[in-house]
């Protein structure tokens, strides 16, 4: 893939930062970020060109929070940093490979980013993406493995 460009690497920031923000508003981590990736607004972030692409964060999070009716307050909370590097690693992937923030959400969702920061973050961006899709991939493998010709478990 070639380097992003200046608008697509500030796409990332802007969305980082609204991760940042849903944190400091106190809101659920995990019930945010599903809400988020599942919602109009990270499909118009999704779009080749929308005006919410440009609104900031801050706008951001209250058409989401308009979109589902009210984002949960409390509950689960992760760090600033991991917050900050879910969202941008989720807007960087839909650049990397095309794919869909609902799409990447069932590839890799809040807990598996949260419990991958540790080792991921320091990792080439592109490269956190290949290994957060192999982790799906051997999961589906195994899944596979674990069940017999009716689709039972074994």
């Amino acid at each position: 893939m070639e380097k992003l460009t200046f608008e697509k690497r500030q796409l990332c920031d802007i969305q980082g930062r609204l991760f940042e923000l849903a944190l400091a508003a106190g809101l659920d981590c995990p019930l945010f970020i599903a809400s988020f990736m599942d919602s109009k607004a990270a499909a118009a972030l999704d779009d080749v060109y929308d005006r919410l692409q440009w609104a900031g964060e801050e706008y951001i999070l209250e058409e989401l929070n308009d979109e589902v009716g009210g984002l949960k307050k409390a509950g689960i909370v992760y760090p600033t940093e991991v917050m900050y590097w879910i969202g941008y690693t989720y807007r960087y992937w839909h650049y990397y490979t095309g794919e869909y923030s609902h799409e990447i959400y069932k590839i890799a969702d809040a807990k598996t980013m949260n419990e991958c920061w540790l080792g991921f973050h320091t990792f080439d961006v592109e490269m956190a993406i290949d290994d957060l899709k192999e982790i799906r991939k051997q999961k589906q493998e195994k899944e596979l493995v674990c069940r017999g010709s009716e689709g039972k478990a074994i």
